[in-house]
């Protein structure tokens, strides 16, 4: 427990760990010296939640909520978590996506007080030093970007600490890990966004983007001095690198730290479990389709090698089922031997003996797909056309639109069931509203790796995994796909409802402990007898605690 918690005077409410706001009692005002600094009412924390919500509504738009959710975070971290789990399905869009992008592009301009570590280039040599002014020791879990590929954003250099940010919240309000575990953490090593270069307000280092070598070196440190400062066992998830940097750190690090890439494995786990829950709908078995995936980057790439393993796990070779995805970049189809220039190892795996076909609505036309991914982050790209011609090929052909933030997205909700005649099964990144077409209610599922990565974390922080193989985000996949009921597929739901989040994360976190287990992944000895209640136990539970100091014998009312 953090010695915070034994502030008194106004300290106790400058501090937003230990801070109640109105809802000190009065035994704890007096013991704390704080009787008088705040108005006479005590509020209940139920009361406490409607108040602010009620504000929150009233806001002219969500980045001004966005900023009001940031300021109560830093005033009050209990009741900003409360908040979040109380109406989860309300502040998830304004926490994380679509909001935060909004916010990052922003973050000169709204930023108040700092959260988590900026290391810069220039601390080259000094990374541990700069872990040490962190006040938490037990940090086992770090969310670290450089910046280099935000979302669907591109470059957005220092601003993109939102990212690391919101995803920390999530952590804790949908899967409970400890707010003090985690650490959002922004490497900082230059930008090539001019419009940041030239913004007086820009944050971050005024310089190009530092590469090759010396931005490798400083990559190694960094892990280093985490291991050093916080231990083997400290969870470090890459997020938003750019596609040349994440594939070769997820490959360089994996089997010696307890890492992993949210926008390659989490993103490909909450696909996969759209996909397991998709074919439920569509009664077709998962070998028996063809995938085509608008775009070839870090999350298409890491769906597809997941999807693989699924179908290995449904007893077919590798290299069959490599057969049965198709890939597009921006040159067009992804195939070998094409005149516009060679392939990375990473697609070359998807590299089909076919001829070059460069349009996206020819290249549905050939190959026929009855599963359209889009997670290209280019906008608007499922036309009516291709839409409709889906339709022709399969009597419920599967739409997802996974591109972040909203304005990415390759085709609406409104758009997939309508030029589908509303058969399609649709899923999206970002959140849509529900949509009415011929007299039913269709509600579309939200692909947000919201679904993966806080229960890998929770399992991670609670069970003490030592390395994350790749069989561990199947499994969360298909305990994700096994947890839609009946109910949601008959409104066309692939993904539990958001407002069960954090039963379903605590359900992937068992999962994945047992297999962590039963495979010597786990330094956490001796394994608990019930790991649902061992995990329930330890889940964060935004509740006030008691911080009146232990000499003071207060009756309790």
């Amino acid at each position: 427990m953090s010695s915070r918690r034994f502030l008194i005077g106004r300290d106790v409410l400058l501090d937003g760990r230990t801070n109640k706001g109105t809802a000190f009692s009065i035994e704890e005002r007096q013991a704390l010296h704080i009787h008088g600094l705040l108005p006479p009412s005590i509020a209940t924390p139920e009361l406490q939640v409607e108040r602010f919500m009620e504000n929150l509504r009233n806001m002219p738009d969500d980045l001004s909520r966005y900023i009001s959710l940031v300021a109560l975070q830093d005033r009050n971290e209990t009741l900003f978590y409360r908040v979040l789990m109380q109406h989860t399905q309300e502040t998830m869009p304004l926490v994380y996506t679509p909001t935060v992008g909004l916010a990052c592009q922003k973050y000169g301009l709204i930023f108040a007080k700092p959260k988590g570590l900026f290391v810069s280039i220039l601390d080259k040599g000094h990374i541990y030093d700069i872990l040490l002014n962190w006040p938490e020791n037990d940090v086992r879990a770090i969310v670290v970007t450089d910046g280099e590929r935000i979302l669907g954003l591109g470059d957005l250099g220092c601003n993109g600490m939102g990212i690391p940010v919101g995803k920390l919240s999530l952590y804790t309000a949908l899967a409970g890990v400890a707010p003090e575990y985690c650490l959002p953490l922004t490497l900082d090593v230059g930008t090539n966004n001019e419009t940041f270069l030239n913004d007086k307000y820009y944050l971050g280092l005024r310089q190009k983007r530092v590469t090759g070598k010396e931005y490798d070196d400083f990559v190694d440190e960094f892990m280093r001095a985490v291991t050093k400062r916080f231990g083997h066992q400290c969870l470090i998830q890459f997020e938003d690198f750019a596609n040349h940097n994440a594939f070769r750190f997820l490959e360089k690090y994996r089997d010696q730290y307890c890492t992993f890439n949210d926008d390659i494995q989490g993103t490909a786990s909450v696909a996969v479990a759209g996909i397991l829950s998709s074919i439920r709908i569509t009664k077709q078995k998962l070998r028996d389709n063809i995938f085509l995936f608008y775009g070839a980057g870090e999350a298409s790439i890491g769906i597809a090698d997941l999807l693989v393993l699924a179908m290995e796990r449904g007893g077919l070779r590798a290299e069959e089922a490599r057969k049965t995805i198709f890939l597009v970049d921006s040159k067009g189809l992804v195939v070998k031997n094409r005149p516009t220039g060679g392939l990375n190892e990473e697609k070359k795996r998807y590299a089909h003996e076919r001829e070059s076909i460069t349009k996206l609505v020819d290249i549905v036309d050939a190959i026929k797909p009855t599963f359209l991914i889009g997670a290209a982050g280019q906008g608007p790209a499922f036309t009516r056309d291709i839409l409709e011609k889906m339709a022709s090929f399969s009597k419920h052909p599967v739409i997802f639109a996974l591109s972040n933030p909203t304005s990415k997205a390759e085709c609406t909700a409104l758009e997939a069931y309508e030029a589908t005649n509303g058969q399609c099964v649709f899923a999206s990144g970002s959140p849509f509203p529900n949509v009415e077409y011929k007299g039913k209610t269709y509600v579309p599922g939200q692909g947000n790796n919201s679904y993966i990565f806080p229960g890998v974390g929770l399992a991670v922080v609670t069970c003490r995994i030592r390395h994350i193989p790749e069989e561990l985000f199947y499994i969360a996949a298909k305990t994700l796909s096994e947890l839609v009921t009946e109910e949601d597929l008959a409104v066309g739901l692939v993904y539990p409802s958001i407002e069960k989040i954090h039963d379903v994360s605590r359900s992937i976190a068992v999962k994945l402990a047992e297999y962590a287990y039963a495979h010597n992944l786990a330094a956490l000895y001796p394994k608990p007898d019930n790991l649902d209640e061992f995990i329930k136990s330890n889940q964060y539970t935004a509740e006030y605690q008691d911080i009146l100091p232990s000499r003071w014998n207060w009756p309790k009312k």
